[in-house]
């Protein structure tokens, strides 16, 4: 059986109960629910390998296996697999409320501005709130965030998201402000829309229906990349040619990506808005 091992929850010696009679391995498990309690954290495609995507503060996640200092997980968010380190992970998890919807925050020791920060949180960072106090929200897990970064119900453009992180870094398997890339920005935008999206570019491709006509939030797609319609002749995308996110015009990008044998133009794709 051919398995894609980024969204397989399995390792050679273990599998989640969930792939009993579908895939062998000699153990299974129902894994473990853990959450992320770090700012960010890397997910890996093997203990100290290289880095396939990143996992925001909050983020659930199911553990499999455990390696050393190591924990293979399958995010809840998307369904993707690696490893993340142990550290990084923690059994308390209290009800998730409220989703950082400013490109980063700061979390405090008080509600205090002038107070040094603990922290920062990235854009898609969840958490627990537990009451407010001058203007900033208190965390179950410790510390105080600025309420006018946080929200409690989805956001409603993607485009507006995606937007909101120009200027960003490019970042191979970036998921947040300090580094993205494209799939990455993608994700972000969507799924702060509560609209359900896979974590790379082809799996993204895969995910959604085929249209002809380019409207205001499509997906535009090359081999190995992706980028979100503004409009039908200007798009945005997190790209290793400028290192940042960028507005680019589509027809100079299908040109551009055409003339440095990077294309072709895939054609585009209609994210799902939740019913």
């Amino acid at each position: 059986m051919s398995v894609d091992r980024r969204i397989t929850p399995a390792t050679d010696r273990i599998a989640l109960d969930s792939l009993r009679g579908i895939l062998e391995r000699p153990q299974y498990t129902a894994g473990t629910p853990m959450r992320v309690a770090v700012p960010l954290a890397d997910l890996m495609n093997m203990p100290n390998g290289r880095r396939d995507r990143q996992v925001n503060f909050g983020a659930d996640v199911t553990v499999i296996d455990e390696s050393d200092d190591w924990c293979f997980v399958q995010t809840a968010l998307d369904g993707y697999c690696g490893w993340l380190l142990a550290a990084a992970l923690t059994a308390e998890r209290p009800a998730i409320t409220h989703r950082v919807i400013a490109p980063a925050t700061h979390v405090y020791p008080a509600a205090d501005l002038k107070q040094h920060q603990l922290h920062a949180l990235s854009i898609g960072a969840r958490l627990a709130v537990t009451g407010t106090e001058g203007g900033f929200a208190a965390l179950a897990t410790g510390g105080f965030v600025p309420v006018q970064h946080i929200h409690d119900t989805p956001q409603t453009d993607p485009v507006l998201v995606a937007e909101s992180l120009l200027g960003t870094p490019y970042l191979w398997g970036g998921n947040s402000d300090w580094g993205i890339d494209c799939s990455g920005l993608v994700q972000a935008a969507l799924t702060a829309c509560a609209m359900p999206c896979p974590g790379d570019s082809d799996l993204q491709r895969d995910c959604f229906p085929e249209v002809s006509e380019i409207q205001r939030g499509d997906l535009l797609f090359w081999p190995g990349h992706v980028a979100m319609a503004i409009s039908a002749d200007v798009m945005i995308h997190a790209t290793a040619w400028k290192m940042a996110v960028i507005r680019e015009p589509i027809k100079d990008a299908i040109a551009r990506i055409d003339a440095a044998g990077d294309g072709p133009f895939l054609g585009i794709r209609r994210p799902c808005h939740p019913r």
